[in-house]
């Protein structure tokens, strides 16, 4: 039966990851079906990480309406022109704070055009800082503190006495400093642009634009828009800091964590659509509106599927499992790599695994360290980020090989959650 329901798993994400987009969600929702009719009673919808995703995403649509976004995009261009040698190192840190402060890797969206743009005009290989910006947008969701992932994954942590802060710290510090090193391995990868053969017959047949974007006009709301968002992160992250355990300066909070994310990023759309005017229903309408409820319904679809299916087969999972990990810790990463490469999402494998793997047995430290390793959305080059910097660089030089997994965003990927995951556990070991 075992070999069944696991096949009924992988058979329902491969059909949704065919189809691409929305449909893995779609495919969740077939597979727990298919489960049932055997038998198995279905698992719990991941409820509380949908309504954060859902919040966060109606904030930054409506930051992004207002202005705000074309705001940071102006903000990141000014910075990548006045050190486009530095392009490499630079376009990954603009996307990681972006997905560090908004909870969300469809940030990058904005700035990947820009990236191009300038690495182009250097002619500086685009696939360089693109591939690691795109990467760094995929693991900032595990440092960020209001991302669905990390709400979750905190709560895990404090019932074993790691505060919010701290884990914060940790995982800031050691995703942080793999996509640096990463960046700067990045600038040695692929030939010179001006090497590349499938350039220079693009550049031959005039497929390729030389010709700097046009600035956008910002709204007058804008960084009044960016403000708001701002204010309304600190405010969370105080009031997490505040409840938890560790800390214990409010003992009995009327919200939780969870509570407050929502309430908080409701507030701030609610604050950004009054005080800069703007029509409510554009909000709907906005890119990262759209792509935050896709996601929502991927996460639920594929996290209802994985909890099911753990969930009827927790025991044997953990008979089999408790040995090795306790033999060998870091196979848990190797695991949460695995997952994320099929489940696409970082909450939802966050969602469907961490919870066993600490039910096994598996150290807070263990499982810290091993929290980067959710962000491996790029192995298959399906993922929406990935397929918008291979459209953006008209250069060809950020292509997709004939062989699928052939692409300039595996080794910068696999470097950098392997540094994280190094990272991790020298710094939890430093600070647990």
């Amino acid at each position: 039966m075992l070999s069944l329901e696991l096949a009924i798993v992988l058979l329902s994400i491969f059909i949704g990851a065919r189809i691409g987009g929305i449909a893995i969600g779609f495919a969740g929702g077939l597979g727990v079906m298919a489960l049932a009719l055997l038998g198995i009673h279905p698992g719990n919808i991941p409820w509380d990480v949908i309504l954060i995703i859902m919040s966060v995403i109606s904030a930054i649509a409506a930051m992004q309406i207002a202005g705000g976004m074309d705001y940071l995009v102006s903000l990141a261009e000014n910075l990548l022109r006045r050190h486009p040698d530095k392009i490499t190192l630079l376009a990954p840190l603009i996307t990681y704070f972006m997905t560090l402060l908004a909870g969300t890797g469809h940030t990058a969206f904005s700035t990947l055009p820009v990236i191009a743009q300038v690495a182009k005009e250097q002619q500086i290989r685009p696939s360089r800082p693109l591939s690691v910006s795109v990467i760094a947008s995929q693991i900032a969701i595990t440092a960020s503190p209001v991302s669905a992932a990390m709400v979750f994954f905190a709560g895990l942590m404090e019932p074993k006495g790691i505060s919010y802060p701290l884990l914060i710290a940790i995982c800031v510090g050691s995703t942080l400093s793999a996509v640096i090193l990463t960046a700067m391995v990045a600038n040695f990868l692929g030939c010179e642009l001006k090497d590349d053969p499938i350039y220079q017959q693009r550049l031959a047949k005039g497929e390729i634009s030389l010709q700097p974007s046009n600035q956008v006009a910002l709204k007058p709301g804008a960084k009044r828009a960016v403000f708001i968002f701002l204010v309304a992160i600190i405010l969370i992250m105080a009031y997490a800091t505040a409840i938890s355990p560790a800390v214990g300066f409010i003992t009995a909070p009327q919200l939780s964590r969870d509570q407050a994310i929502i309430a908080l990023m409701l507030t701030a759309a609610l604050t950004i659509t009054v005080s800069c005017k703007i029509q409510t229903d554009l909000i709907v309408t906005a890119p990262t509106f759209r792509s935050g409820m896709s996601a929502c319904i991927c996460v639920m679809g594929v996290a209802w599927l994985g909890d099911t299916f753990v969930e009827a087969n927790l025991e044997l999972i953990q008979h089999t499992a408790s040995t090795l990990l306790h033999s060998y810790p870091w196979m848990l990463a190797l695991v949460l790599f695995f997952a994320a490469m099929l489940l696409y999402s970082q909450a939802a494998t966050t969602k469907a695994l961490m919870p066993a793997a600490l039910a096994l047995g598996v150290s807070p430290i263990t499982a810290i360290a091993s929290f980067a390793a959710v962000s491996a959305l790029f192995v298959l080059p399906t993922y929406p980020t990935l397929l918008a910097a291979v459209e953006m660089d008209d250069t060809g030089s950020t292509r997709i090989g004939k062989a699928v997994f052939n692409h300039p965003f595996m080794i910068p990927g696999i470097l950098a959650i392997s540094l994280s995951v190094c990272f991790g556990f020298a710094l939890a070991h430093l600070l647990l």
